[in-house]
């Protein structure tokens, strides 16, 4: 009966997986989503972060700058959270293939691997952040869609040890 009900958990599991959309679905999608152009620049962001349940946890707006010098991008951003508190994150950004980057910031452990295809990248990166005044590395599946060459929309799945912690909506607009 064990043995039943481990193979029955593992199969959805597995079935659960395999719907999940791959980069590859979006390569015919436009506008082309090349991050040395949209994140070049000044931009403006608004967003919100929902724990495990859904429920909203904290609102944000970021300013950010993006400046580019060939393969290499810097994206400074400024956060400000509706409690007040303000943070800085700058990414250093390497293209380091037609549709590959590589990132990172100091609250990043590790380096943040991204993939473009059509309008689309997926970023996976650790992402050192506090919780209840301790640190705490979790795992950021990030999906941004470019919706046209100024709009762009983020989602973000946030996970520890493999288990939903929450979610980040984001907006992000050119200036």
């Amino acid at each position: 009966m064990q043995t039943l009900r481990v193979l029955t958990v593992s199969g959805l599991l597995l079935l659960i997986s395999a719907c999940s959309t791959g980069i590859d679905a979006y390569k015919s999608e436009e506008p082309e989503l090349k991050l040395e152009e949209f994140f070049n620049g000044e931009l403006v962001a608004y967003g919100m972060v929902q724990d495990y349940s859904g429920e909203v946890i904290q609102r944000f707006e970021v300013t950010m700058t993006g400046t580019w010098n060939g393969n290499k991008g810097v994206l400074d951003e400024h956060f400000t959270y509706a409690d007040g508190r303000e943070q800085q994150r700058v990414w250093h950004i390497t293209k380091t293939g037609p549709n590959s980057y590589e990132g990172r910031a100091d609250d990043v452990d590790g380096v943040a691997k991204g993939t473009t295809a059509g309008n689309v990248l997926n970023w996976e990166y650790q992402l050192e952040v506090e919780v209840d005044g301790e640190p705490m590395v979790l795992t950021l599946d990030d999906w941004l869609y470019l919706i046209d060459k100024n709009n762009m929309i983020n989602r973000t799945d946030m996970s520890k040890w493999g288990f939903p912690v929450g979610e980040i909506t984001l907006y992000i607009g050119k200036k």
